[in-house]
């Protein structure tokens, strides 16, 4: 008889470190004995709430907030996302977007069971293939990929109420002592906060599984 794990998980599609965080996840992941049966849902989280919806140019802002070269910053990154199998170039894309609408059709794909494959995606458009995740018609090519119905993705990321919703919860995570993404709590018991070398996934979800 298998065993329920559930996870929830706590990213924002620009944030460098959960791209990171989450391919370590998938990958102890894909390691479990198949008796294992794993439910990921995705919960809104906004690495930086005030980013207008044409965006922000990533550089300029880390040399206004930090007062030195971006580089050195997305170097440290870069080194652990080689580490996790991904060839990341920050440099490449140099805007950070408002992830209200991205945020907003991952919330509302649970029914499809897709979110956290969906969230993986639109990050990795994001990242990797330098898209303007800003975009309606870029995120409805993203969810089209994965299941979605255009129109009812075009009308979800566009929705105010749906839009408010995925505030509220931002905002909730962030009352709830959510400081920073990505976070992992396994179980609803053990929680991990940060893009944390693969063994400690690893020992993360033996735990957790050991007393399901």
């Amino acid at each position: 008889m298998s065993k329920i794990l559930k996870i929830d998980v706590f990213t924002d599609v620009v944030c460098p470190w959960c791209l990171v965080g989450s391919a370590r996840l998938d990958t102890a992941l894909a390691a479990l004995p198949d008796d294992i049966e794993v439910v990921v849902e995705n919960h809104p989280f906004y690495l930086d709430p005030s980013v207008p919806p044409e965006g922000v140019d990533v550089g300029e802002m880390l040399r206004a907030k930090y007062g030195k070269d971006p580089r050195e910053m997305w170097a440290r990154v870069e080194d652990e996302a080689r580490k996790a199998g991904i060839e990341l170039d920050l440099s490449r894309q140099p805007r950070m977007f408002n992830t209200a609408k991205a945020h907003t059709i991952t919330r509302l794909a649970k029914p499809l069971g897709i979110q956290h494959e969906l969230a993986n995606a639109i990050a990795e458009a994001y990242f990797l293939e330098h898209r303007q995740i800003n975009d309606d018609n870029v995120l409805a090519d993203i969810a089209v990929a994965f299941g979605y119905d255009r129109g009812d993705a075009l009308d979800a990321m566009n929705d105010e109420n749906e839009l408010a919703i995925t505030e509220q919860l931002a905002t909730d995570a962030v009352q709830q002592g959510i400081r920073g993404v990505p976070f992992f709590i396994f179980a609803e018991k053990y929680a991990l906060s940060g893009a944390q070398p693969a063994e400690v996934f690893d020992r993360a979800l033996a735990q957790a599984i050991e007393e399901l």
